[in-house]
């Protein structure tokens, strides 16, 4: 598949969808804690006001509200940055929303160090972790517009709370606009045979590169797009490492009890002899700056992923 820089970024394209369903769908609302503008959720308050509640800064009062209107029976989305829904009002999800399994549908932008130059406060390297622990949460995490507005669509069809990841830039466009996606789905945008890379959001793009470093060095990598977190694609997974061999997992997001963990465990039940390693945030915060430079410092590049492909590939000849 070819890239081609996008125009928005993600979390436009997902609110652009949500604006455009709106007329299909008379039954959701949408609430914002008064980032409308950065979010664009704002799109849909211009056209649907009297559906649109801007709550203010107040994130805990925010998702609290939403989950009332949805023990109502209407279906709410919550918009705002991440690091503020997946921790501020992390209470709120999990015992107001996650326990009745109520229609809450969360809108998360700038995930991981995708907001860099905002630095630590407003960089959400640990959501991952929260949104998938909580029992009856499903995660997802788009890396271009088709499947940003495709997770619209899936957060809609889906019963129960639905959290997506979204990014704070714009990068590339990796599929057509006429694209599905599924929740438990995955995409292999690179087909390969010596190594497997699976990724999801921004890192999905790093790891394209990576593949195509990898290739001038003779290694094969395939490219798996895990764009459903919870749940993952495991038969897609197992059946990628099969036939390869070895995977690197790459997130941007802390290394601890990310998705990584999570396949490291399907891995052990599967008894795989695959060579098998993760790179994400090691127990560290990030800095403030240039994303591209933040990536790189923290081992997230496409050549710091290539690195540690190589030494997965060369490992795989040794008992």
């Amino acid at each position: 598949m070819e890239l081609v820089k996008a125009k928005v970024p993600t979390r436009r394209a997902f609110s652009e969808r949500l604006s455009e369903l709106g007329d299909r769908d008379s039954g959701f609302a949408v609430f914002e804690s008064d980032i409308g503008r950065s979010t664009y959720s704002y799109l849909f308050g211009d056209r649907f006001p009297g559906r649109y509640f801007n709550m203010g800064i107040a994130e805990v009062s925010t998702m609290a509200a939403a989950a009332g209107m949805a023990a109502c029976g209407r279906t709410v989305f919550v918009c705002g940055y991440g690091v503020f829904l997946t921790m501020r009002a992390v209470e709120v999800v999990r015992s107001f929303i996650c326990y009745p399994n109520l229609d809450v549908k969360i809108m998360s932008s700038h995930g991981g160090v995708t907001a860099a130059i905002d630095g630590v406060t407003h960089q959400a390297t640990e959501d991952i972790a929260f949104m998938t622990t909580l029992p009856n949460m499903k995660v997802l995490c788009p890396s271009d517009s088709a499947s940003a507005r495709g997770s619209v669509e899936i957060a809609l069809a889906t019963r129960g709370p639905v959290f997506t990841r979204l990014m704070r830039d714009p990068l590339y466009e990796l599929y057509d606009a006429g694209e599905r996606f599924e929740l438990g789905g995955s995409k292999r945008p690179r087909r390969g045979s010596d190594l497997t890379i699976a990724a999801y959001g921004d890192m999905v793009f790093q790891a394209l590169e990576a593949a195509r470093l990898l290739e001038s060095r003779g290694v094969d990598a395939e490219v798996l797009d895990l764009y459903s977190i919870k749940p993952f694609d495991r038969e897609a997974l197992l059946a990628s490492v099969g036939k390869t061999g070895a995977l690197l997992v790459v997130e941007n997001h802390q290394r601890r009890n990310g998705l990584a963990y999570e396949i490291g465990m399907a891995l052990l039940k599967e008894r795989s002899t695959a060579r098998f390693d993760a790179l994400g945030l090691d127990d560290t915060f990030a800095e403030s700056g240039d994303y591209a430079g933040v990536l790189e410092a923290y081992g997230l590049s496409a050549a710091r992923i290539a690195e540690t492909a190589l030494r997965l590939v060369a490992d795989k000849g040794r008992k």
